[in-house]
Protein backbone atom coordinates (compact mmCIF):
# COMPACT_ATOMS: atom_id res chain seq x y z
CA UNK A 1 0.00 0.00 0.00
CA UNK A 2 1.04 3.63 -1.19
CA UNK A 3 1.24 6.23 2.13
CA UNK A 4 2.02 9.19 -0.05
CA UNK A 5 -0.64 10.15 -2.91
CA UNK A 6 -1.17 13.16 -4.97
CA UNK A 7 -4.85 14.36 -5.85
CA UNK A 8 -4.63 17.17 -8.70
CA UNK A 9 -7.38 18.37 -10.79
CA UNK A 10 -7.24 19.77 -14.21
CA UNK A 11 -9.32 22.12 -16.18
CA UNK A 12 -11.87 20.77 -18.72
CA UNK A 13 -11.95 23.17 -21.64
CA UNK A 14 -15.05 21.62 -23.58
CA UNK A 15 -18.32 23.63 -22.32
CA UNK A 16 -19.77 19.99 -22.20
CA UNK A 17 -18.50 19.35 -19.01
CA UNK A 18 -19.29 15.85 -18.80
CA UNK A 19 -17.98 14.93 -22.31
CA UNK A 20 -15.15 16.98 -21.96
CA UNK A 21 -14.12 15.35 -18.21
CA UNK A 22 -14.71 12.00 -20.12
CA UNK A 23 -12.14 12.57 -22.86
CA UNK A 24 -9.92 14.25 -20.77
CA UNK A 25 -9.90 11.12 -18.50
CA UNK A 26 -9.05 9.23 -21.46
CA UNK A 27 -6.44 11.14 -22.42
CA UNK A 28 -4.90 11.44 -18.85
CA UNK A 29 -4.86 7.18 -18.63
CA UNK A 30 -3.54 6.56 -21.55
CA UNK A 31 -0.31 8.94 -20.91
CA UNK A 32 0.13 7.60 -17.56
CA UNK A 33 0.08 4.15 -19.07
CA UNK A 34 2.45 4.61 -21.65
CA UNK A 35 4.94 6.73 -19.88
CA UNK A 36 4.91 5.83 -16.53
CA UNK A 37 2.65 2.84 -16.39
CA UNK A 38 3.62 1.62 -12.40
CA UNK A 39 1.83 4.78 -11.39
CA UNK A 40 -1.86 3.67 -9.95
CA UNK A 41 -4.57 6.35 -11.17
CA UNK A 42 -8.04 6.90 -9.60
CA UNK A 43 -10.79 9.46 -10.10
CA UNK A 44 -11.24 11.59 -7.16
CA UNK A 45 -14.87 12.33 -7.35
CA UNK A 46 -16.00 16.12 -5.82
CA UNK A 47 -19.78 17.08 -5.86
CA UNK A 48 -21.11 19.94 -7.55
CA UNK A 49 -20.54 22.12 -3.94
CA UNK A 50 -21.96 25.60 -3.02
CA UNK A 51 -19.56 28.01 -4.27
CA UNK A 52 -20.61 31.23 -2.95
CA UNK A 53 -18.98 34.33 -3.96
CA UNK A 54 -15.24 34.62 -5.05
CA UNK A 55 -14.70 36.58 -2.06
CA UNK A 56 -15.98 33.80 0.31
CA UNK A 57 -13.76 31.17 -1.59
CA UNK A 58 -11.08 34.03 -1.59
CA UNK A 59 -11.70 34.49 2.94
CA UNK A 60 -12.12 30.12 2.77
CA UNK A 61 -8.89 29.91 1.11
CA UNK A 62 -7.18 31.74 3.54
CA UNK A 63 -7.25 29.10 6.30
CA UNK A 64 -7.53 25.29 4.05
CA UNK A 65 -3.57 25.35 4.18
CA UNK A 66 -3.81 25.20 8.14
CA UNK A 67 -6.95 23.42 8.72
CA UNK A 68 -5.42 20.81 6.32
CA UNK A 69 -2.62 20.61 8.72
CA UNK A 70 -4.29 20.63 11.67
CA UNK A 71 -6.33 17.61 10.72
CA UNK A 72 -3.87 15.65 9.01
CA UNK A 73 -1.74 16.06 12.19
CA UNK A 74 -4.50 14.83 14.68
CA UNK A 75 -5.11 11.92 11.74
CA UNK A 76 -1.01 10.81 12.11
CA UNK A 77 -1.11 11.26 15.97
CA UNK A 78 -4.13 9.04 16.18
CA UNK A 79 -1.84 6.68 13.72
CA UNK A 80 0.85 6.74 16.42
CA UNK A 81 -0.94 5.77 19.25
CA UNK A 82 -2.86 2.93 17.50
CA UNK A 83 0.83 1.49 17.06
CA UNK A 84 2.24 2.28 20.45
CA UNK A 85 -0.59 0.50 21.99
CA UNK A 86 -0.20 -2.37 19.22
CA UNK A 87 2.85 -3.02 20.37
CA UNK A 88 2.17 -2.74 24.13
CA UNK A 89 -0.07 -5.42 23.80
CA UNK A 90 2.37 -7.41 21.68
CA UNK A 91 0.03 -7.72 18.90
CA UNK A 92 0.39 -7.28 15.02
CA UNK A 93 -0.35 -4.18 13.49
CA UNK A 94 -3.69 -4.31 12.45
CA UNK A 95 -4.90 -2.63 8.49
CA UNK A 96 -6.72 0.84 9.65
CA UNK A 97 -10.29 0.98 8.16
CA UNK A 98 -12.62 3.62 7.08
CA UNK A 99 -16.02 2.79 7.45
CA UNK A 100 -14.77 -0.91 6.94
CA UNK A 101 -12.19 -0.49 4.04
CA UNK A 102 -8.93 -0.10 4.44
CA UNK A 103 -7.63 3.92 4.14
CA UNK A 104 -6.06 3.37 0.83
CA UNK A 105 -9.48 2.28 -0.93
CA UNK A 106 -11.28 4.77 1.03
CA UNK A 107 -9.14 7.64 -0.75
CA UNK A 108 -9.08 5.79 -4.36
CA UNK A 109 -13.27 4.89 -4.13
CA UNK A 110 -13.85 8.38 -2.59
CA UNK A 111 -17.84 8.82 -1.75
CA UNK A 112 -18.89 11.73 -0.36
CA UNK A 113 -21.43 11.58 2.19
CA UNK A 114 -24.23 13.88 1.37
CA UNK A 115 -25.60 13.04 4.13
CA UNK A 116 -23.33 14.09 7.21
CA UNK A 117 -22.35 16.90 4.53
CA UNK A 118 -25.11 18.32 1.98
CA UNK A 119 -23.72 19.66 -0.69
CA UNK A 120 -25.70 22.92 -0.68
CA UNK A 121 -24.66 23.68 2.14
CA UNK A 122 -22.07 26.89 2.48
CA UNK A 123 -18.48 25.69 2.10
CA UNK A 124 -17.67 27.99 5.42
CA UNK A 125 -19.78 26.09 7.10
CA UNK A 126 -19.15 22.68 5.76
CA UNK A 127 -15.39 23.58 6.40
CA UNK A 128 -16.26 24.61 10.07
CA UNK A 129 -17.89 21.41 10.75
CA UNK A 130 -14.91 19.27 9.79
CA UNK A 131 -13.13 21.42 11.84
CA UNK A 132 -15.06 21.09 14.95
CA UNK A 133 -15.50 17.24 14.70
CA UNK A 134 -11.88 17.00 14.46
CA UNK A 135 -10.74 19.47 17.49
CA UNK A 136 -13.43 17.59 19.37
CA UNK A 137 -11.65 14.02 19.28
CA UNK A 138 -8.43 15.44 19.46
CA UNK A 139 -9.34 16.99 22.89
CA UNK A 140 -11.44 13.78 23.86
CA UNK A 141 -7.73 11.62 22.88
CA UNK A 142 -6.05 14.58 25.03
CA UNK A 143 -8.04 13.29 27.69
CA UNK A 144 -8.14 9.24 27.59
CA UNK A 145 -4.66 9.27 26.88
CA UNK A 146 -3.46 11.35 29.66
CA UNK A 147 -5.75 8.86 31.69
CA UNK A 148 -4.07 5.69 30.22
CA UNK A 149 -0.53 7.56 31.08
CA UNK A 150 -1.61 8.25 34.27
CA UNK A 151 -2.22 4.29 35.15
CA UNK A 152 1.26 3.59 33.40
CA UNK A 153 3.08 6.33 35.45
CA UNK A 154 2.35 4.61 38.39
CA UNK A 155 2.88 0.85 37.35
CA UNK A 156 6.13 2.59 36.21
CA UNK A 157 6.86 4.11 40.06
CA UNK A 158 6.10 0.67 41.08
CA UNK A 159 8.86 -1.36 38.29
CA UNK A 160 11.20 1.11 39.57
CA UNK A 161 10.74 0.71 43.54
CA UNK A 162 10.55 -3.22 42.28
CA UNK A 163 13.80 -3.23 39.64
CA UNK A 164 16.04 0.18 41.27
CA UNK A 165 18.77 0.14 43.26
CA UNK A 166 18.76 -0.88 47.11
CA UNK A 167 19.29 2.50 48.14
CA UNK A 168 15.23 3.02 46.97
CA UNK A 169 13.74 0.20 45.97
CA UNK A 170 11.00 -1.74 47.45
CA UNK A 171 12.75 -4.40 49.99
CA UNK A 172 9.17 -6.53 51.03
CA UNK A 173 10.24 -9.01 48.63
CA UNK A 174 13.56 -9.82 49.38
CA UNK A 175 12.74 -10.26 53.23
CA UNK A 176 11.53 -13.37 54.67
CA UNK A 177 9.94 -13.22 58.09
CA UNK A 178 13.33 -15.49 59.52
CA UNK A 179 15.19 -12.49 58.69
CA UNK A 180 13.87 -9.82 61.22
CA UNK A 181 14.41 -10.48 64.98
CA UNK A 182 11.64 -8.28 66.83
CA UNK A 183 11.58 -8.53 70.67
CA UNK A 184 10.98 -6.49 73.65
CA UNK A 185 14.64 -5.38 73.58
CA UNK A 186 15.73 -6.44 70.13
CA UNK A 187 15.35 -5.10 66.95
CA UNK A 188 17.10 -5.76 63.35
CA UNK A 189 18.08 -3.51 60.87
CA UNK A 190 18.32 -3.43 57.27
CA UNK A 191 21.78 -1.70 56.20
CA UNK A 192 22.73 -0.75 52.78
CA UNK A 193 26.35 -1.35 52.13
CA UNK A 194 28.17 -0.01 48.66
CA UNK A 195 29.28 -2.78 46.62
CA UNK A 196 32.88 -2.27 47.57
CA UNK A 197 33.16 -1.66 51.20
CA UNK A 198 31.29 -5.07 52.79
CA UNK A 199 34.74 -6.03 54.08
CA UNK A 200 34.61 -2.44 55.85
CA UNK A 201 31.18 -3.02 56.80
CA UNK A 202 31.62 -7.11 58.00
CA UNK A 203 34.91 -5.47 60.01
CA UNK A 204 33.23 -2.84 61.43
CA UNK A 205 29.41 -3.36 62.20
CA UNK A 206 29.88 -4.32 65.79
CA UNK A 207 31.62 -1.73 67.07
CA UNK A 208 29.06 1.15 65.53
CA UNK A 209 27.81 0.78 69.28
CA UNK A 210 28.27 -1.23 72.64
CA UNK A 211 25.13 -2.81 72.16
CA UNK A 212 24.61 -4.48 68.86
CA UNK A 213 24.46 -8.48 68.80
CA UNK A 214 27.68 -10.05 67.62
CA UNK A 215 28.20 -11.65 64.33
CA UNK A 216 24.10 -10.43 63.48
CA UNK A 217 24.73 -9.44 60.08
CA UNK A 218 23.74 -11.17 56.88
CA UNK A 219 24.04 -10.63 53.58
CA UNK A 220 20.61 -10.85 51.85
CA UNK A 221 21.15 -9.49 48.40
CA UNK A 222 23.11 -7.85 46.18
CA UNK A 223 22.89 -5.73 42.93
CA UNK A 224 25.30 -3.61 40.74
CA UNK A 225 25.97 -0.91 43.19
CA UNK A 226 25.08 -2.13 46.56
CA UNK A 227 24.46 -5.16 49.18
CA UNK A 228 21.76 -5.24 51.44
CA UNK A 229 22.66 -6.70 55.16
CA UNK A 230 20.45 -6.97 58.22
CA UNK A 231 22.31 -6.08 61.77
CA UNK A 232 20.78 -6.88 65.53
CA UNK A 233 20.69 -4.95 67.95
CA UNK A 234 18.99 -3.84 71.20
CA UNK A 235 16.20 -1.17 70.72
CA UNK A 236 17.28 1.64 73.13
CA UNK A 237 20.31 2.37 70.81
CA UNK A 238 18.76 2.23 67.26
CA UNK A 239 19.25 5.96 67.02
CA UNK A 240 22.93 5.97 67.92
CA UNK A 241 23.64 3.46 65.66
CA UNK A 242 22.12 5.19 62.63
CA UNK A 243 23.97 8.10 62.84
CA UNK A 244 27.31 6.22 63.58
CA UNK A 245 26.69 4.08 60.38
CA UNK A 246 25.67 7.06 58.21
CA UNK A 247 28.98 8.11 59.91
CA UNK A 248 30.78 5.89 58.08
CA UNK A 249 28.62 5.65 54.62
CA UNK A 250 26.19 2.65 55.17
CA UNK A 251 22.57 3.98 55.21
CA UNK A 252 19.88 2.36 57.46
CA UNK A 253 16.48 2.20 55.50
CA UNK A 254 14.02 2.13 57.37
CA UNK A 255 11.32 -1.26 57.22
CA UNK A 256 8.75 -2.38 58.68
CA UNK A 257 8.03 -6.65 57.85
CA UNK A 258 4.15 -7.03 57.34
CA UNK A 259 3.09 -9.26 55.59
CA UNK A 260 -0.84 -7.15 55.00
CA UNK A 261 1.51 -4.80 53.69
CA UNK A 262 2.96 -6.76 51.18
CA UNK A 263 -0.25 -8.66 50.14
CA UNK A 264 -1.61 -5.18 49.77
CA UNK A 265 0.89 -4.09 47.62
CA UNK A 266 1.11 -7.14 45.71
CA UNK A 267 -3.13 -6.87 45.06
CA UNK A 268 -2.70 -3.12 44.02
CA UNK A 269 -0.04 -3.68 41.63
CA UNK A 270 -2.05 -6.68 39.78
CA UNK A 271 -4.99 -4.04 39.86
CA UNK A 272 -2.81 -1.94 37.89
CA UNK A 273 -1.63 -4.03 35.31
CA UNK A 274 -5.39 -5.25 34.94
CA UNK A 275 -6.92 -1.55 34.91
CA UNK A 276 -3.62 -0.79 32.25
CA UNK A 277 -4.66 -3.07 30.05
CA UNK A 278 -8.56 -2.67 30.07
CA UNK A 279 -7.47 0.72 29.53
CA UNK A 280 -5.31 0.01 26.41
CA UNK A 281 -7.61 -2.43 24.77
CA UNK A 282 -10.79 0.47 25.57
CA UNK A 283 -8.19 3.49 23.85
CA UNK A 284 -6.66 1.45 21.29
CA UNK A 285 -10.72 0.12 19.87
CA UNK A 286 -11.57 4.44 20.25
CA UNK A 287 -8.64 5.47 18.82
CA UNK A 288 -9.34 2.73 15.43
CA UNK A 289 -12.77 4.49 15.41
CA UNK A 290 -11.75 7.64 15.88
CA UNK A 291 -8.92 7.17 13.15
CA UNK A 292 -11.92 5.98 10.69
CA UNK A 293 -13.54 9.10 11.48
CA UNK A 294 -11.02 11.62 11.11
CA UNK A 295 -9.67 10.01 8.26
CA UNK A 296 -13.21 10.26 6.65
CA UNK A 297 -13.19 14.23 7.65
CA UNK A 298 -9.95 14.99 5.79
CA UNK A 299 -10.82 13.61 2.60
CA UNK A 300 -14.26 15.48 2.54
CA UNK A 301 -11.82 18.47 3.09
CA UNK A 302 -9.38 17.48 0.57
CA UNK A 303 -12.85 17.14 -1.79
CA UNK A 304 -13.66 21.13 -0.23
CA UNK A 305 -10.22 22.07 -1.33
CA UNK A 306 -9.98 20.49 -4.89
CA UNK A 307 -13.26 22.52 -5.51
CA UNK A 308 -12.24 25.73 -4.26
CA UNK A 309 -8.47 25.74 -5.38
CA UNK A 310 -10.21 24.81 -8.77
CA UNK A 311 -12.27 27.18 -9.15
CA UNK A 312 -9.80 29.85 -7.96
CA UNK A 313 -7.73 28.56 -10.81
CA UNK A 314 -10.10 27.83 -13.35
CA UNK A 315 -12.89 30.31 -12.79
CA UNK A 316 -16.75 29.33 -12.70
CA UNK A 317 -19.16 27.28 -13.86
CA UNK A 318 -16.64 24.45 -12.21
CA UNK A 319 -15.22 22.62 -14.65
CA UNK A 320 -12.20 20.51 -13.96
CA UNK A 321 -11.27 16.61 -13.41
CA UNK A 322 -10.09 15.68 -10.39
CA UNK A 323 -7.78 12.70 -9.89
CA UNK A 324 -5.76 10.41 -7.26
CA UNK A 325 -2.35 9.18 -8.10
CA UNK A 326 0.47 7.57 -6.40
CA UNK A 327 3.83 7.89 -8.48
CA UNK A 328 6.93 6.25 -7.10
CA UNK A 329 9.93 8.67 -6.36
CA UNK A 330 11.57 8.20 -9.92
CA UNK A 331 8.50 8.66 -11.63
CA UNK A 332 7.32 11.42 -10.30
CA UNK A 333 8.93 13.94 -12.85
CA UNK A 334 7.53 11.68 -15.60
CA UNK A 335 4.06 12.50 -14.29
CA UNK A 336 4.57 15.89 -13.64
CA UNK A 337 5.44 16.07 -16.85
CA UNK A 338 2.00 14.62 -17.84
CA UNK A 339 -0.16 16.55 -16.21
CA UNK A 340 1.52 19.63 -17.38
CA UNK A 341 1.26 18.74 -21.01
CA UNK A 342 -2.48 17.84 -20.47
CA UNK A 343 -3.34 21.81 -19.00
CA UNK A 344 -2.76 22.95 -22.05
CA UNK A 345 -3.10 27.34 -22.22
CA UNK A 346 -6.04 26.85 -19.87
CA UNK A 347 -5.33 29.22 -17.14
CA UNK A 348 -7.59 30.97 -14.66
CA UNK A 349 -8.55 34.59 -15.26
CA UNK A 350 -8.07 35.41 -11.56
CA UNK A 351 -4.42 33.97 -11.62
CA UNK A 352 -2.22 36.20 -14.07
CA UNK A 353 1.20 37.24 -12.59
CA UNK A 354 3.61 35.04 -11.26
CA UNK A 355 3.11 36.34 -8.19
CA UNK A 356 -0.61 35.30 -8.31
CA UNK A 357 0.30 31.85 -10.03
CA UNK A 358 3.01 30.86 -6.24
CA UNK A 359 -0.13 31.81 -4.67
CA UNK A 360 -2.44 29.81 -6.09
CA UNK A 361 -0.12 26.94 -5.72
CA UNK A 362 0.32 27.99 -2.29
CA UNK A 363 -3.32 27.43 -1.77
CA UNK A 364 -1.89 23.65 -1.67
CA UNK A 365 0.40 23.60 0.41
CA UNK A 366 3.11 22.67 -2.26
CA UNK A 367 6.72 24.24 -2.18
CA UNK A 368 6.45 24.09 -6.30
CA UNK A 369 4.04 25.74 -8.28
CA UNK A 370 2.21 24.07 -10.90
CA UNK A 371 0.00 25.37 -13.67
CA UNK A 372 -2.80 22.77 -12.22
CA UNK A 373 -4.08 22.22 -8.72
CA UNK A 374 -2.28 19.72 -6.61
CA UNK A 375 -1.26 18.78 -3.04
CA UNK A 376 0.19 15.84 -1.36
CA UNK A 377 -1.87 13.30 0.95
CA UNK A 378 1.05 11.63 3.52
CA UNK A 379 -1.02 8.78 5.59
CA UNK A 380 2.33 8.71 7.36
Amino acid sequence: MATRYWIAALPVADDNVAAGKTALWARLQDAISRHSFDTPLYRFTVPDLRPGTLDSLLALSDDLVKSNIFIEGVSHKIRRQIEDLERAGGVEPGTLTVDGVPVDSYLTRFVWDEGKYPVNAPLKETVASIQSQVAKIEDDMKVRVAEYGNVKSQLGTINRKQTGSLAVRDLSNLIKPEDMVTSEHLVTLLSIVPKYSQKDWLSSYESLDTFVVPRSSKKLYEDNEYALYTVTLFAKVVDNFKVHAREKGFQIRDFEYSPEAQESRKQELEKLLQDQEVMRTSLLQWCYASYSEVFSSWMHFSAVRVFVESILRYGLPARFLSVVLAPSTKSEKKVRNILEGLCGNANSSYWRSEDDVGMAAGLGGETESHPYVSFTINFV
